[in-house]
């Protein structure tokens, strides 16, 4: 499913992670300043639910198959106090939910079948409910590795700009060599191109709240090492610092060394000379991007919301080239966090501003600093609900409304009480409100940790009870 095994992984890295870059004292004055120099943004207590086309749809236990089962769903996410959905309707095949000039549409996976206008019905439905609806893309996946299947493996001209990824060796791979979804590499223009035309699509012929881009990234640290990207790179050198001998540069060793893996995690084990701005590329690469996504959304609808989806560590979020902070956030020069991977002019990289709302992923059991011993005297520590609100509050600069996230089914929740004081605590501190990952996981007793319907979990934390 969706981020499982990213979560898996999260939830296997030592608490003292989050202290050696960018864990903060409650004491510091700088925090304080902060905190009355940033405008506030009144929590909005709106609650929003993702539906994942794989889980819900193109799996046994999905419950949305069958339109009858889904207005069954919808009207108890009501009652619960759901204020919205965002709905998933770009598969990591690359394929679209609906008929689309730009790529296939998907009408079946493993036996289990698309409903009949099933875009346009959950926007129908949700409207009947007073539902806020966004529709939600996988923007830079275009195959699905595991089955071998996606436009990557129907077009060979596109297949050109999958991403290049490093194994452990140095080695140059595509990103399904490797053994992944068919990423693609976000700085190719054909690649970029393309999903904006699908977002333009998007926006122009449904009758939506926003559009929210998912997988708006690089695959990981180890991507993107293509000759593209190499040439564009060598450019960027040029422009940005006069550097006219980038041109000779050892590619990749000149960026990483050489590689090692931690706990089942590919990372660099030593880096050369153009690793900070190679990491300045990259997130320079999304930036850009999303100044032409925000250009294209509004260009067809002005009051359409565009927004994406993150994590919600930013301390480590380069890795995948994502700078989601405000460009009035500089990680270079912030004596209150500390951030050794970033180099000066990284704040331009910052794309808060080109978004209207963010949905944060804060998918951890630590809800409060003072739940830890080792997080007690903390104000901000990225792998804590509370901890990472407030760094996404003092990186985001409150530019837009932040929904903090919820995995309800992934995390190891020990009980309903959990879930719902995590929901309670979020809708008191989250300038958007909430947003919980997935419908599937409240639906589908076997993909909650707790295995029970999660109903009265999720109504309890919403409603305060």
């Amino acid at each position: 499913m969706k981020r499982i095994i990213k979560l898996a992984l999260l939830f296997s890295i030592p608490l003292i992670v989050g202290f050696s870059s960018g864990c903060k004292k409650a004491k510091h004055s700088i925090v304080d300043n902060e905190q009355e120099e940033t405008p506030k943004i009144e929590p909005k207590r709106e609650v929003l639910v993702w539906v994942d086309a794989q889980s819900n749809i193109f799996q046994n236990r999905g419950r949305f198959r069958d339109k009858n089962d889904i207005k069954v769903i919808l009207d108890s996410l009501k009652i619960v106090g759901v204020t919205g959905l965002v709905v998933d309707i770009k598969h990591n095949t690359g394929y679209t939910l609906y008929n689309s000039a730009y790529t296939g549409m998907l009408n079946s996976w493993d036996g289990y079948n698309l409903p009949e206008n099933y875009v346009e019905f959950m926007i129908s439905e949700a409207k009947t409910r007073n539902l806020n609806i966004f529709l939600a893309i996988n923007t830079f996946v275009w195959g699905n590795g595991a089955r071998k299947r996606g436009v990557v493996y129907d077009e060979p001209e596109f297949k050109k700009y999958e991403a290049i990824l490093c194994d452990e060796n140095g080695n140059r791979v595509t990103s399904t060599d490797f053994g992944a979804n068919a990423f693609m590499n976000p700085a190719a223009p054909v690649v970029q191109e393309r999903a904006l035309n699908v977002i333009k699509e998007i926006a122009s012929k449904f009758d939506i709240d926003g559009i929210v881009l998912d997988y708006c990234r690089y695959k990981d640290i180890n991507a993107d090492f293509s000759d593209l990207s190499k040439e564009l790179f060598i450019q960027f050198l040029k422009d940005k610092f006069n550097d006219n001998d980038a041109k000779y540069m050892q590619f990749p060793k000149d960026i990483v060394s050489s590689w090692k893996t931690t706990n089942g995690v590919l990372e660099p084990s030593s880096t050369g000379k153009y690793y900070q701005k190679w990491l300045y590329f990259r997130s320079s690469v999304l930036k850009n991007f999303m100044v032409k996504a925000r250009a294209a959304v509004k260009s067809v609808k002005p009051n359409l919301k565009l927004g994406a989806y993150t994590g919600a560590w930013y301390n480590t979020y380069y890795k995948v080239g994502v700078n989601w902070a405000s460009e009035d956030y500089d990680p270079f020069y912030d004596d209150d966090l500390t951030f050794s991977w970033a180099y000066p002019g990284y704040k331009e990289t910052g794309y808060a501003e080109q978004l209207d709302l963010l949905m944060t992923g804060n998918y951890f059991k630590q809800l409060m600093l003072s739940d830890n011993p080792a997080t007690v005297n903390l104000f901000y520590h990225w792998w804590s609900v509370e901890g990472s609100i407030n760094g996404v509050d003092y990186v985001t600069k409150n530019k837009m409304p932040v929904y903090s996230s919820l995995d309800v089914g992934n995390v190891p929740y020990d009980n309903e009480a959990e879930i719902s004081n995590s929901i309670k605590y979020i809708l008191n501190r989250s300038s958007g409100g909430l947003m919980l990952f997935d419908v599937v996981h409240i639906t589908v007793p076997h993909y909650n940790n707790l295995k029970i319907p999660l109903w009265n979990a999720i109504e309890k934390g919403i409603k305060g009870k």
